[in-house]
């Protein structure tokens, strides 16, 4: 085909090309060994050479009108033998949309004119802060040696908040491109996502991308993904997504090494839910891949674990916007629309099969989420709990690692208690409950959950500090405790170290894993990482260093409850966990903080920060005073001693029954500073 013969290349040779075949430039059997010898100038000049007439996609005139028509026809059926699944993994910011985009524009998936940047992040939260949220699915047609192929595409976070999209993406999947930084290297996540493909027994292709900055070092690179992961990268591809070197050659490596799905397309249906989001005209809207089996549209199906069967009104792909399609058979990956209004009938993680011929045995879907931090969610209206509950219920479908259970508060009324896998999790969660549904929402300060051993021998999990039980009947109290590995320039090693001492860490080991790169391995509190640890890594490192945490269990640790007492009353929302070496700081933020926010009364309040019954800081609001001596222009000193006395009874009396409102704006600001302060 004229694809073929315009482009025939053996990998990994790097072209750009201008608006005639006459214009291609190939920097011709460039291997990784020889890659130093042209020069960073010359590749550069090559670049603006062609940027003026080329839309950046690697190919001629007369393969983008291919590539065009290729797309096109991209809803016609191949054997099973010709569909790859593929999902692309990196650590955040390595060029993963980037180079999703390009494959989208050069297998004609997407038209020139209809794109844009990171054409797969959908959400404006995603093109707002520049990372990728939520896996994207995407069909595309891709013709090697003649032969039409199916490529199905996932699109993942690179964030380590959204591990749990990564793991569902790879079940989904027979193998995954290994996105790596050319100027950056290996990276936390990068070794977290290369971990879960493993374990799914995927099919790796390592691809260095950036390789068009002036910083750039594949060889190094390249070196360290044999080094530290253990990936042999002989046949490591080096592109650039953002210039479009080398898409072909990941295409093809797509096709030679991804091995193809099994052909069990006789047997009855299987189809696995791996995502699904809820549409207020069409109901539950299911992502799936087919397993076993075939669906056709008209079909009534069953959802194994919950019971539940309904008809298939319209199914297709995603390509990457929602194709109708007739039927779909073992090895793809489409939508389905059967007009499902309870979001509880359709989880992440439920099989499919047709109720007239039922599967013998569910597939063994994913491992439940397990969410590490805690927080409570407020309607600042209390009329919007329902619409909270709502919110939330629908939001669960879209993100299945979101967990959350009604909760009470005395300063705020009816919320919920929900369950994150981290804070930057927590904070989209509460952006997209506030954009997508409307609301005004009130968040306490982030927690983790506490094991709490009893005399009786019992053993309590505690999320909030009122549930924690009286210190008589606490035998000890244990803390989860985490793994951290930290990828660092070794210019900063000092100034993690002291970072990870501060927040109560254990040093377990040190490593260059390169030259001038170093690893951390700490074991420390995850409560002291839920705070501001994140922030405090970057702007330490001016941005270089990375993480990747893992939760390694429960240890018992010397804390305690710290209650605030405003006028000797409890005031149970602020009660917070602390370790008690922190607890006098802590303590006394909170009471300056609520000095500074609570209106003044009409008696003098002490604000106290206690342990039990040992009050450990306190600051007093002075009361609003009349001038009683203001009449007084002379006379006995007795006579004003009367007087003051007869205002200090009365004031002693308004105390005895007066009582102090705390206002939202002060709850608000201390919840804030226990963020800080924690």
């Amino acid at each position: 085909m004229a694809m073929a013969s315009a482009m025939d290349l053996s990998p990994p040779t790097f072209f750009l090309s201008g608006t005639s075949s006459s214009s291609v430039r190939r920097l011709s059997s460039i291997s990784v060994s020889s890659f130093r010898r042209h020069s960073n100038r010359r590749l550069q000049v090559l670049c603006q050479a062609t940027a003026g007439t080329q839309p950046q996609s690697g190919l001629s005139d007369s393969g983008s009108k291919l590539s065009a028509r290729t797309g096109q026809d991209r809803l016609l059926k191949v054997p099973i033998s010709k569909i790859r699944n593929f999902s692309i993994i990196a650590h955040i910011d390595h060029g993963k949309s980037t180079l999703a985009d390009k494959l989208l524009q050069v297998t004609g998936t997407v038209q020139n004119r209809d794109m844009k940047e990171q054409f797969l992040d959908n959400m404006d939260l995603e093109r707002e802060r520049g990372i990728t949220i939520k896996l994207q699915a995407a069909r595309m047609r891709y013709v090697y040696e003649d032969t039409p192929y199916c490529l199905n595409l996932i699109d993942t976070p690179g964030h380590v908040d959204f591990s749990y999209e990564v793991s569902r993406s790879l079940a989904a999947c027979e193998g995954a491109l290994l996105v790596v930084d050319a100027s950056q290297g290996v990276e936390a996540q990068t070794l977290a996502n290369v971990y879960l493909a493993l374990e799914n027994n995927l099919e790796i292709i390592p691809v260095v991308n950036k390789i068009d900055l002036p910083g750039a070092e594949p060889e190094q690179v390249i070196r360290e993904i044999e080094e530290v992961i253990g990936l042999d990268c002989s046949k490591a591809i080096l592109c650039s997504a953002k210039e479009g070197i080398g898409i072909k050659e990941i295409l093809d490596a797509i096709v030679q090494r991804i091995p193809p799905p099994k052909d069990t397309a006789d047997k009855p249906l299987r189809a696995l839910i791996f995502d699904s989001y809820y549409d207020p005209y069409r109901g539950v809207i299911v992502y799936f891949r087919v397993i076993d089996g075939k669906v056709k549209k008209g079909d009534r199906i069953y959802f194994m674990a919950s019971g539940k069967d309904y008809f298939a009104d319209e199914i297709g792909v995603l390509s990457p916007n929602q194709i109708q399609v007739d039927e779909l058979f073992a090895g793809e990956v489409g939508y389905i629309s059967a007009s499902i209004r309870s979001v509880a009938d359709a989880r992440v993680g439920d099989t499919i099969t047709t109720y007239s011929r039922k599967a013998e045995s569910s597939l063994p879907g994913y491992e439940e989420a397990t969410p590490m931090v805690f927080c409570g969610l407020f309607p600042v209206d209390a009329d919007q709990f329902p619409d909270l509950r709502d919110a939330l219920e629908k939001l669960q479908l879209n993100d299945a690692a979101l967990k959350f259970e009604p909760e009470t508060s005395s300063a705020m009324g009816f919320g919920f208690r929900c369950g994150f896998l981290g804070l930057l999790h927590m904070e989209i969660v509460q952006e997209r409950l506030e954009r997508e549904y409307n609301l005004n929402l009130i968040t306490t300060a982030p927690s983790v959950v506490y094991r709490v051993n009893t005399v009786n021998g019992d053993i309590t999990m505690c999320s909030n500090p009122s549930l924690l039980p009286q210190p008589g009947q606490r035998k000890s109290v244990e803390e989860p405790y985490v793994k951290i590995e930290l990828l660092t320039p070794k210019d900063y090693i000092g100034a993690l170290m002291e970072l990870a001492q501060d927040r109560r860490g254990e040093f377990k080991e040190m490593k260059y894993i390169a030259e001038n790169r170093a690893s951390l391995l700490y074991e420390l509190p995850l409560a002291e990482m839920v705070g501001d640890f994140f922030d405090q890594l970057k702007s330490r490192t001016k941005g270089y260093a990375s993480m990747e945490y893992s939760v390694i269990g429960y240890r018992e640790s010397d804390l305690i409850k710290l209650d605030i007492l405003i006028n000797a009353e409890l005031v149970e929302p602020l009660s917070t966990i602390v370790h008690r070496d922190k607890a006098y700081s802590v303590g006394r933020a909170l009471t300056q903080k609520l000095k500074e926010l609570i209106p003044r009364q009409m008696f003098k309040v002490p604000i106290q920060a206690c342990i039990g019954t040992k009050v450990i800081a306190s600051e007093a609001l002075s009361a609003i005073r009349k001038d009683v001596l203001a009449k007084c222009y002379g006379g006995d000193i007795s006579r004003k001693k009367k007087l003051l006395k007869k205002q200090a009874a009365g004031k002693k009396r308004m105390k005895a029954i007066g009582r102090v409102d705390v206002p939202q704006e002060a709850f608000m600001a201390v919840l804030k500073l226990e963020r800080e302060v924690l």
